[in-house]
């Protein structure tokens, strides 16, 4: 008989975008799922040891939706990997945090219950750098949530949309470089979703673009669907993405998508978006172009970004959690 015992879920990591939301929507979705108090953030680096502690003294499975992990009590622990820029980023990466995944996470991927994931494409990398067996790599996806939708007002104005925050693999200044090259009319603006940066800020003054770009600063998702909706386009010619969330939200409001052809994008995109080189800004800017003017183009790339969007639901996100934890628990939730 199947018992049903507590899972305490680490709700510190619920918040609006990527790993955020992802919590939000399972611990929403799955109300069986027990918060957990810990004082400190799930990013410290002594978070190893409170974690530990707190399963020392507490009943139950762990199950985090992010990378975090207990150095003990690993055959009660759930891991949530995403994917593995910190460690196939240099520029992303830092001595403690190579030494944290090396010497934490690995050995959680080697003795935790079982490993969730959001693509196919992160999986792969998981298993290459854990030396683990596919089997224990469970994928189960992401989703896009409600506010994403084609009933959104978008903003009634001419720009194309970079939604980022700032980080080097998000490649904001080849997407500088790329629309200035992108022969475009001068009225058309680019919007960046995050704070103003005075390195992009400082770049396209070179380029002589600053007065064509702006900042929309921290956003809600409210506001992120109009800014996906109102756009010509999405730009996201990312370095690497563990899935690419920007890619699905911007396809459920009806806008078309360029995106890179590298790690997880081409699988998360399908046929449904422009793929380009992201190292490349002539190919990016000639992707740009093609959105632009031709409009046969736009309306073929709006008709299968909504059939695309609809292999991503939060609820199948859900059920595969679900399923997955009461399979490695062998609980019923």
């Amino acid at each position: 008989m199947i018992m049903k015992k507590i899972v305490n879920f680490d709700s510190r990591w619920i918040g609006e975008h990527g790993i955020g939301r992802f919590a939000k929507e399972i611990q929403d979705g799955i109300p069986a799922l027990n918060r957990i108090k810990v004082a400190i953030k799930p990013t410290s680096p002594f978070d190893v040891f409170f974690v530990t502690l707190y399963l020392m003294f507490n009943r139950g499975y762990y199950f985090t939706p992010g990378y975090n992990a207990p150095f003990f009590h690993l055959n009660r622990t759930a891991i949530t990997i995403h994917d593995l820029n910190h460690i196939d980023i240099d520029f992303n990466s830092s001595v403690l945090k190579r030494l944290y995944y090396n010497l934490v996470l690995k050995r959680a991927c080697r003795k935790a219950r079982v490993i969730l994931t959001v693509s196919e494409f992160s999986k792969k990398r998981i298993c290459e750098w854990a030396k683990i067996n596919q089997d224990k790599v469970k994928v189960v996806g992401n989703g896009v949530s409600k506010e994403f939708n084609l009933e959104v007002n978008g903003l009634k104005e001419n720009y194309i949309l970079s939604v980022g925050n700032r980080k080097k693999h998000k490649n904001e200044i080849a997407v500088l470089n790329a629309f200035c090259s992108a022969n475009i009319p001068e009225a058309v603006m680019l919007y960046f979703t995050g704070e103003r940066s005075e390195e992009l800020l400082n770049h396209a003054k070179k380029l002589n673009i600053s007065n064509r770009i702006k900042f929309m600063g921290r956003v809600d998702n409210e506001t992120l669907a109009k800014l996906y909706k109102g756009a010509n386009m999405l730009l996201f010619p990312s370095l690497y993405e563990g899935f690419g969330l920007p890619v699905i939200e911007a396809m459920a409001c009806g806008t078309p998508v360029i995106t890179s052809n590298v790690t997880s994008l081409p699988e998360i995109a399908g046929d449904a978006a422009l793929l380009v080189d992201p190292i490349n800004h002539g190919d990016i800017s000639l992707a740009i172009e093609k959105i632009y003017y031709d409009i046969a183009l736009r309306q073929k790339l709006v008709e299968e970004g909504l059939k695309q969007v609809k292999k991503f639901t939060w609820q199948k996100t859900i059920n595969n959690v679900k399923n997955e934890l009461e399979t490695a628990f062998t609980i019923k939730l």
